[in-house]
């Protein structure tokens, strides 16, 4: 078995015994670390097919978080972790890239827990993902997870407008087996994401799509070019609510801007930042 698969196993072992929200819980102070190596080029295929980049160039921007992974699940299933990893909801990334990458790049990567907070609907926890190249650091991203729980806020805060509906671009089809081909070439396989039936165990009425792979695919919707001009150099995306599978979704952009949408509202906004 795999160093992820065993992770997966600790988490559905551990994950009962967890409680989200207990008063005093504290993160591990400890760090994941990867040594340097390569992207290798099967799986790299797989998900750029799946995400729609291109299959040869740059690394695309989001490529890394997947090669962290593992080491975000390790630390996630770890007994000092205080949330329970089955059924964690990512809520919102930020990514930077500070140069661009190569398949050949051999990467350090870091993953650590940098803060716990609230939520209305239940704890979020965000972790750091760092990727280093001959020590230098080249990449990084901050990402939510929230663990939902009950909780004494029953509304959102004050003050948060509906996002500005943007022009369509694309229409996707989603189908039914989304999640369970992007967790075989992204190695996440949440639950929640691969079957209606384990999917309602968490409280949602079918499986939803990842939402990596839901921000990758707007980024490869972008047009990111392959040099260092007019490359996207930062992305910010909020998931706003689950894309339930299978479905149908509208892809919308104006400038830096863009947004997946559906028949129930808006599911994804985000915004890009360029290299000039």
């Amino acid at each position: 078995m795999t160093g992820l698969g065993l992770s997966l196993v600790r988490g559905a072992v551990t994950s009962p015994f967890k409680r989200a929200g207990r008063p005093g819980a504290a993160l591990p102070t400890g760090r994941e670390e990867r040594p340097p190596a390569p992207a290798a080029p099967g799986p790299l295929a797989a998900y750029s097919r799946i995400c729609g980049f291109a299959e040869s160039g740059p690394l695309p921007l989001t490529y890394p978080h997947v090669l962290g992974f593992p080491l975000a699940m390790r630390l996630m299933t770890g007994r000092r972790f205080p949330l329970p990893v089955l059924g964690l909801v990512h809520t919102w990334i930020e990514i930077t890239g500070h140069r661009a990458l190569h398949p050949t790049d051999a990467l350090e990567l870091t993953v650590y827990a940098a803060e716990l907070t609230p939520h209305r609907r239940g704890t979020e926890v965000t972790v750091v993902t760092e990727a280093r190249h001959a020590g230098t650091l080249v990449w990084e991203s901050r990402s939510g997870y929230l663990s939902r729980h009950a909780t004494r806020a029953s509304a959102p805060p004050p003050g948060r407008a509906a996002p500005r509906e943007l022009p369509a671009v694309a229409e996707w089809r989603l189908p039914a087996d989304l999640g369970r081909r992007y967790g075989a070439a992204s190695g996440d396989r949440n639950p929640i994401h691969l079957h209606p039936a384990t999917a309602r165990l968490f409280g949602f009425p079918r499986h939803i799509a990842h939402g990596m792979w839901t921000v990758a695919r707007c980024l490869a919707e972008t047009g990111d070019t392959t040099g260092e001009q007019g490359r996207v150099r930062t992305v910010r995306a909020d998931f706003k609510a689950p894309v339930l599978l299978p479905s149908t979704v509208t892809y919308a952009a104006d400038g830096n801007a863009f947004q997946v949408r559906g028949g129930n509202g808006v599911h994804l906004t985000g915004s890009v930042t360029r290299e000039v």
